[in-house]
């Protein structure tokens, strides 16, 4: 192996090393089988344009638009053109990838469950972090600052991660630069041959003497080694000294919102910003389906988590323990033999997309049956993923029960005691003290906690706040008195706030995250999209347990027990609420005309539309820049593969008898590009003289890709017969290829030549003999860059010294008539 393929291959492999430290961020981990196929055709296409050898900027781009139709082809296949190239449907596929994992990597905590989004994140930032380091490693002949990109990639992973095994991880990726700056010291010495010293002579066998400067030949070595050991030193220092990355997957709090429970198993998710985000999309995209046996659909919200724990910066699950799911589930904390109920049945299948590791359910669920990996959380009553198990295209079913407390039986519920009261009444003591004073002045006419409860709730739905998509999300101190003093907000601000107010009252409260019940298609299945997503606060009542409430106006549906007279049905509100940034203090009707009479439910109109980058106008990849970008594409194909290309067509065009090659430039100096027209007389003869001679180029040719050179001075029989030798042919390959030497001999010396069958095939006999023998860099060579390419070239040079002859000349005679005009005038 050359110095230069040797570093091709350490380059690929430490990009690759580097790469390890990104498995504990994900699971499952098959993208980096993805990320290692790239990356290893990425260092291939390097090393062939490097043989060319094509410009050192053009090498990198060559792999630069190599990798990114490899990426098309993975990723969005079947936008691209013909599967391949990256056309203007295919960009503008792998950028909504590219966004929804942007999305996804602030959803998901550690170990996130590897969506679409993240994968192309994943494999992309590996291609592109291995384009750097073969470009600046190999390319441009500089290892040592290739560590930096490297440096980069692990620093990432190891701010992430957590635990101990990062520093396995650490040693893998410093073991790979290591090798890196091996392989380009040795081949840096390679370049000045052999190292003489200047010492005495009297070395120790097996140790290089000593120069006449008392150094030794290994000096750059061991410079190389003082640099990789301060790279490495500098990336063990860093991750330590790397600021917060922040949240979601660049949360390493585990405990936070981001987890969504469970402690941050797989498939966690930070339920605020999905939240949000779903709100803001600009389809509803369908992501559950159920059927159900209860007649009062709308007061069946999918709940998904409990968010309990109020720390001041943020609302989030306490890391309670998990357990098997029980056959039953057991009876609800605090619900009492007076509460009326009813048993429903519901059958849920989530969508392929809905990668959430929590299972959407009626709430409060007895029985739960769902095929895969799951746990079930007592204190929140959450079935979780384990194991990277999510809900993508789960059908499950669930046994519930719909409570119907009456206010009466709320009104009169003692006072919660006990656990209960002591961890859901906690307030931060940075909270402000305008949110317990709001709350007293909201609820100074109640009697008891129920009629607090319901005051809080009419105080957000008396027209006096704005429900907004848009508004700053957040759920800390701080974002609730911003919503108390600007009134404007979406259901986490709604939720949030009152759910605090309810703790300054000594209320027992917490958080809901999940849907509301969507809507009806006309077979009877309930159809859940994005928009439906939503949070709503649940108050603690003894004999009843925790009980829905909905202070969010515009969205879901009042409880029966928090309503003063009952209007009947599901008792749905039609959304009429400002959905953007206004002024307006109340709110009212926003028509839409792109609002699609079937998207008309609650918040799907008068949103304004998140913005996608779909558009060709922004700075976004126009029309013109799309074809650009295709062509170089496809220039940077054709580029290494024109050799291969060539040699393929030639050798189709001379086994199928299709005439002569033009130019006659590329004859092989044994007559061919005047036999056809020698002894023979009949169009019948001249027609198998050409394929004869056409038959016998074609086997030279294909023994100097092999690494047998052509020699013009050698008859037919000789050149075959030293290319039985130097191929090491035998078999029917040897004797073909003598057939095909006695074929030319007959059709150049013979008087009446006796045209020959089947020598096409033996030609291809030949080539496999050639193939078989040959070792594999010689056989990649005849395929790749076959040498006798070079005909190509001169062919190339033949006709362009034509070509500016002819100019030449014709310029000349152009010119004669002025030139004699002015030898009269002088």
């Amino acid at each position: 192996m050359s110095g230069r393929a040797r570093l091709t291959v350490f380059a690929a492999a430490a990009s690759m090393m580097a790469a390890c430290a990104l498995l504990p961020l994900t699971t499952p981990n098959g993208w980096l089988f993805q990320a290692l196929l790239c990356v290893c055709l990425q260092s291939g296409i390097g090393a062939a344009a490097r043989r060319v050898p094509l410009a050192r900027p053009l090498t990198v781009l060559a792999q630069t638009l190599v990798s990114l139709i490899v990426l098309t082809m993975i990723f969005a296949s079947e936008q691209a053109l013909g599967g391949i190239l990256p056309g203007p449907a295919a960009l503008t596929e792998l950028g909504g990838r590219i966004r929804d994992g942007l999305t996804d990597v602030g959803n998901f905590a550690i170990p996130a469950p590897v969506t679409p989004g993240i994968r192309i994140l994943l494999v992309g930032g590996v291609v592109v972090i291995a384009l750097a380091v073969d470009a600046i490693a190999v390319t441009y002949h500089s290892a040592a600052p290739a560590g930096l990109p490297l440096l980069a990639l692990y620093s990432v992973a190891a701010g992430l991660s957590e635990g101990g095994a990062q520093g396995l991880y650490f040693l893998i990726a410093a073991s790979g630069y290591l090798l890196l700056l091996l392989a380009e010291g040795r081949d840096r010495l390679s370049r000045w041959g052999r190292v003489f010293g200047g010492g005495p002579a009297g070395g120790r066998p097996g140790r290089p003497a000593a120069s006449a400067a008392g150094g030794t030949a290994t000096a750059p070595m061991r410079t190389g080694r003082r640099i990789g050991a301060m790279a490495l030193g500098i990336a063990l220092v860093a991750p330590a000294v790397l600021p917060s990355l922040g949240t979601g997957l660049l949360d390493t709090n585990r405990g936070g919102a981001g987890s969504g429970g469970g402690g941050g198993r797989g498939g966690s998710v930070n339920l605020v910003a999905a939240l949000q985000d779903d709100l803001n999309q600009p389809d509803n995209h369908e992501v559950l389906t159920y059927r159900t046996d209860s007649t009062e659909t709308g007061s069946m919200y999918l709940r998904i988590a409990a968010l309990d724990r109020f720390d001041g910066k943020q609302w989030s699950p306490s890391g309670f323990d998990t357990e098997e799911i029980p056959a039953t589930l057991p009876v609800p904390e605090g619900l009492g033999a007076g509460v009326k109920y009813t048993t429903v049945s519901t059958q849920l299948q989530a969508d392929g997309t809905y990668v959430q590791g929590l299972l959407p359910m009626p709430y409060p669920a007895t029985a739960v049956r769902a095929p895969g990996k799951w746990k079930y959380q007592p204190e929140g009553r959450m079935v979780i993923g384990d194991h990277g198990q999510t809900a993508a295209g789960v059908r499950y079913t669930v046994t519930s029960l719909q409570l119907q407390p009456t206010a009466n039986q709320l009104a009169e519920a003692p006072s919660a005691t006990g656990r209960i009261a002591e961890q859901y009444t906690k307030v931060p003591d940075s909270l402000p003290p305008v949110v317990a004073e709001t709350a007293r002045t909201v609820t100074q006419t109640a009697t008891n906690d129920y009629e607090r409860g319901l005051a809080l709730q009419r105080y957000f739905t008396s027209g006096q706040f704005v429900y907004n998509t848009q508004a700053k999300s957040g759920t800390g101190v701080d974002a609730i008195a911003r919503f108390l003093q600007t009134r404007e907000g979406f259901c986490v601000h709604f939720a949030f706030t009152m759910a605090t107010m309810a703790r300054t009252l000594n209320i027992p409260a917490r958080v809901a995250i999940g849907f509301t019940p969507g809507s009806q298609d006309s077979d009877g299945t309930m159809s859940v999209g994005l928009k439906d997503a939503h949070a709503w606060p649940e108050l603690y009542f003894e004999g009843t347990g925790w009980t829905r409430f909905e202070p969010t106006p515009y969205r879901g549906t009042e409880p029966a027990y928090t309503q003063t007279t009952t209007t009947g049905g599901n008792n749905e509100r039609d959304d009429t609420a400002p959905h953007g940034a206004t002024t307006t203090p109340a709110p009212s009707p926003s028509a839409s005309a792109s609002c699609a009479p079937e998207n008309r439910r609650p918040g799907d109109c008068g949103q304004p539309a998140a913005a996608t980058g779909n558009g060709s106008g922004g700075g976004g990849f126009g029309p013109p820049r799309i074809l650009l970008i295709s062509l170089l594409a496809l220039l940077a194909l054709l580029v290494p593969t024109t050799p291969l290309l060539w040699r393929t067509r030639v050798r189709a065009r001379r086994l199928d008898g299709g005439g002569a090659l033009t130019g006659g430039a590329v004859g092989s100096g044994t007559g061919a590009d005047t036999a056809a027209v020698g002894p023979g007389g009949s169009p019948l003869s001249r027609r198998a003289e050409s394929r004869v001679l056409l038959a016998w180029r074609e086997v030279v040719d294909t023994g100097w890709d092999y690494g047998i050179m052509p020699d013009d001075s050698e008859t037919p029989r000789r050149a075959m017969a030293r290319l039985i030798k130097d191929g090491r042919l035998s078999g029917q390959a040897a004797a073909s290829a003598g057939t095909l030497a006695t074929a030319v001999e007959q059709t150049l010396y013979a008087p009446h030549p006796r045209p020959t069958a089947g020598l096409a095939a033996e030609v291809h006999r030949v080539r496999a003999g050639l193939h078989d023998a040959a070792p594999l860099r010689i056989r990649l060579r005849a395929l790749l860059l076959p040498r006798s390419s070079a005909r190509l070239l001169w062919s190339a040079s033949a006709r362009w010294f034509s070509l500016t002859q002819r100019l030449s000349e014709r310029t000349a005679v152009l010119a004669e008539p002025l030139r004699k005009r002015l030898t009269r005038r002088a």
